[in-house]
C-alpha cells in the first residue's frame, strides 16, 4: 500500500460526513462513500466518490473506514453490516461522539471484526468539516498512527494524538461539556438582557475585544439573537452528547451541573419543536421558560 494515498471508505454522509468527504476528495484520495440517505452519496459521486449501495460494498478494498454516524447504535450496527467486507489490514477510524461506555463496546467490536482501531472524534461542526478545519482528537496504537496521517490531514487543521485508545472519546466529552457550558451561559445571559428592559446586543459589545470575548460567543449568540438556527450542530445531537458527558461524569465521581441545566433546556427546545435546529435554539427555551408565569414562582 502507498502509505501517501490509502484506500478511504467513509460511513455516514450527515452535516459533518459531507464536508469531510468533500476533502478527502480534494486531497486526491480514493474514496468510497455510503449513506442511509442515498440522496448525499448521489452528490458525492458527482464529485468523484465511488457510491456504495450498503456498507459491505463500501468497505470492500479500503485500507481505512472512517464512521460518522449520530451514535453508538448506528455505528454498531452499520459496522456490522459492514463486516463481511473488512479484510485483514484494514484500520478503522471511529470519529463519532459515543462517550466511554460506546467508546468501549467500539473497541470491543473492532477486536472482534478483526481491525486495527483508532478512536478518533473530532472538534468542530459544519463549517470547520467543509473548510478542512476540524482538529482530530486521536488514540490508538502507535504503530498505525503514521497510516492515519494523509486521512486526518485531508480532513482536519491538526492531529491531536492523546494516548491509548479511548482517550479521544474522553477529551472530547470534556471539550463538549465546554461547549455546552458557554452556550447556556450565552443565552442566560441574554435573557436576563431582555428581562432587564436591555438591547441584549449590548452584551455583545460590552464584551468585545476583552478577554471575555471569543468568535464562539459571537457565532452562536449572534444566531440566537436573529433567531437563525440553520443546524451546524443540532439541539438532538447536544442533547445526545450532553447525556454521555453526564454518564461519564457520574462514573468519575465528578458534577456537572451547568451541563445538566443544558440538558434540560436542550430537551425543553426539541419538545418544543427545534430538535433539528442548530444547538443555538436552546435560548428558545430559555426565553419561553422566562416568559412562563409558572417561571416567577
Amino acid at each position: 500500500m502507498n502509505s501517501s494515498s490509502p484506500r478511504v471508505s467513509l460511513l455516514g454522509l450527515g452535516i459533518m460526513g459531507s464536508g469531510m468527504a468533500r476533502n478527502l476528495l480534494a486531497a486526491g484520495l480514493p474514496l468510497t462513500v455510503w449513506n442511509r440517505s442515498s440522496q448525499k452519496a448521489r452528490a458525492l459521486g458527482a464529485a468523484g466518490a465511488v457510491v456504495a449501495d450498503d456498507p459491505q460494498q463500501a468497505v470492500a478494498g479500503a485500507d481505512l473506514v472512517l464512521t460518522m454516524l449520530f451514535d453508538v447504535d448506528a455505528v454498531t450496527e452499520v459496522m456490522r453490516g459492514a463486516a463481511p467486507g473488512l479484510r485483514a489490514g484494514t484500520i478503522w477510524a471511529q470519529m463519532s461522539t459515543v462517550g466511554v461506555e460506546g467508546e468501549t463496546q467500539l473497541a470491543d467490536l473492532a477486536r472482534e471484526l478483526g481491525v486495527g482501531y483508532v478512536d478518533a472524534p473530532v472538534l468542530g461542526t459544519k463549517k470547520p468539516a467543509e473548510d478542512g478545519a476540524l482538529v482530530v482528537l486521536a488514540s490508538g496504537p502507535e504503530d498505525i498512527r503514521d497510516r492515519c496521517r494523509p486521512v486526518f490531514e485531508a480532513i482536519g487543521s491538526r492531529t491531536l494524538w492523546v494516548g491509548p485508545a479511548g482517550a479521544g472519546s474522553r477529551l472530547k466529552l470534556v471539550a463538549n461539556g465546554w461547549v455546552l457550558a458557554v452556550l447556556e451561559g450565552v443565552a442566560e445571559s441574554l435573557t436576563l438582557a431582555q428581562g432587564l428592559g436591555l438591547d441584549p446586543g449590548l452584551f455583545f459589545e460590552a464584551i468585545a475585544g476583552g478577554a471575555m470575548d471569543a468568535p464562539y460567543v459571537k457565532l452562536k449568540g449572534q444566531a440566537m439573537l436573529a433567531e437563525q438556527f440553520e443546524p451546524s450542530f443540532t439541539v438532538n445531537g447536544a442533547a445526545k452528547d450532553a447525556d454521555l458527558i453526564l454518564s461519564a461524569a457520574e462514573s468519575s465521581g465528578v458534577w456537572m451541573d451547568i451541563v445538566r441545566v443544558a440538558r434540560h433546556r436542550l430537551r425543553e427546545a426539541a419538545q418544543a419543536g427545534y430538535g433539528d435546529a442548530d444547538m443555538a435554539a436552546i435560548a428558545m427555551a430559555n426565553r419561553q421558560r422566562a416568559e412562563s408565569p409558572q417561571s416567577r414562582r
